[in-house]
């Protein structure tokens, strides 16, 4: 057994120095001290790292057809014929809820309104109004000015002058809409976009197509139309960890003239997939920013505009642990690393200090 232990010291790679061939010095002692915190806030900082996952990063080409999107939305500031969830609120100048609806503007009715047939709705008469030649069969009324400018708008007609609808005079619709100057609105809830390039916008009114052009029924009115606006939260799907969104919390405020307030979108389709292999299909996007001044001619549609377009790059993160060895791999270098540059610079000092004293003895400093 001895004879084995004493061929095991043999093969000792790390022979020790004996102490009469080292020096024990202020210098060194202080290189040690400095390396040993070097040394532990590197492992501290290796071990946290350890224990947090790490995400990769990876571009590839979106090949996906067809998918789509939740647009969700919170906008302080009104809804097309597409699938939504979006509820509206009026509010006063000072940002209190006026009314909360789903609906559009509508009001009491007098006791005789015009028939279709074009007298006044007599005792008895079930009521059937005109639709001012907007039916779409013999059968169609419109009771309300809401049916009577929901007609118009199926038709492509604009509603020049809502004062000559009997609907509407007997609603006072014009006098609802000028009693609602200086107030604002709310308007929260989520679209389901394809994933194709497209827009929603935020415009006064009910929308009509002219020449395959958007018009705001509203319009025909002449009235100017504050849109400043306050986005509280805008996402296209899901948020995952670390997505920035940047209209969150964005607002502008309009100048003095009105005009069109423009957004231009471009959303990047993102995959994420954390540690436990669950992964979230979302995306992420950048925007720029245009106003077009109400000035000019052709007067541009006043409103908020979002054109939005999906990138053919898709973004997919990925969360990954490190392995153990990798772990131990780079403690082995802390230490190694930190012993040795260590080592050279206690070298350095002891040397120079040493070198420095001959000088002196030798009276070559005083």
């Amino acid at each position: 057994m001895d004879g084995f232990l004493q061929k095991l010291k043999g093969l000792d790679a790390y022979p020790k120095v004996n102490e009469d061939f080292y020096k024990r010095t202020l210098s060194g002692g202080v290189v040690t001290l400095v390396a040993s915190v070097v040394m532990l806030l590197l492992f501290i900082s290796e071990t946290r790292s350890y224990f947090y996952s790490a995400t990769e990063t990876k571009l590839v080409v979106d090949t996906s057809r067809g998918e789509g999107y939740e647009s969700i939305l919170i906008l302080l500031f009104r809804h097309h014929d597409i699938r939504h969830d979006i509820e509206k609120k009026r509010l006063d100048a000072h940002g209190n809820v006026i009314e909360a609806r789903k609906e559009g503007i509508g009001g009491a009715k007098i006791e005789s309104p015009l028939q279709k047939h074009g007298g006044r709705l007599g005792k008895g008469e079930e009521y059937c109004g005109t639709c001012y030649g907007a039916e779409e069969s013999d059968e169609q009324c419109c009771n309300s000015c809401e049916e009577v400018r929901d007609a118009y708008k199926n038709k492509g007609w604009a509603l020049t002058n809502p004062d000559l609808i009997d609907q509407c005079a007997r609603e006072d619709f014009v006098e609802r809409v000028k009693t609602q100057q200086g107030e604002g609105c709310n308007v929260h809830g989520f679209l389901d976009v394809s994933k194709v390039a497209g827009n929603f916008h935020f415009a006064p009114g009910k929308g009509f197509y002219q020449s395959n052009i958007n018009v705001p029924e509203l319009s025909a009115l002449e009235q100017g139309f504050n849109i400043t606006h306050i986005i509280n939260n805008l996402s296209f799907g899901t948020e995952f960890p670390g997505v920035v969104n940047p209209l969150d919390n964005a607002q502008w405020t309009q100048p003095a003239s009105d005009g069109t307030y423009q957004y231009f979108i471009k959303v990047v389709p993102t995959i994420y997939t954390d540690i436990r292999g669950r992964k979230i299909d979302s995306n992420q996007f950048s925007v720029t920013e245009h106003f077009r001044d109400g000035n000019i001619r052709p007067k541009p549609q006043p409103g908020v505009f979002f054109f939005y377009d999906f990138s053919p790059i898709k973004v997919i993160f990925t969360e990954e642990n490190r392995s153990l060895l990798h772990y131990l791999t780079n403690l082995c270098a802390i230490v190694g690393g930190v012993f040795t540059v260590s080592g050279i610079i206690d070298s350095f000092i002891y040397h120079g200090q040493k070198a420095l004293k001959k000088k002196v003895e030798l009276g070559k400093y005083r």
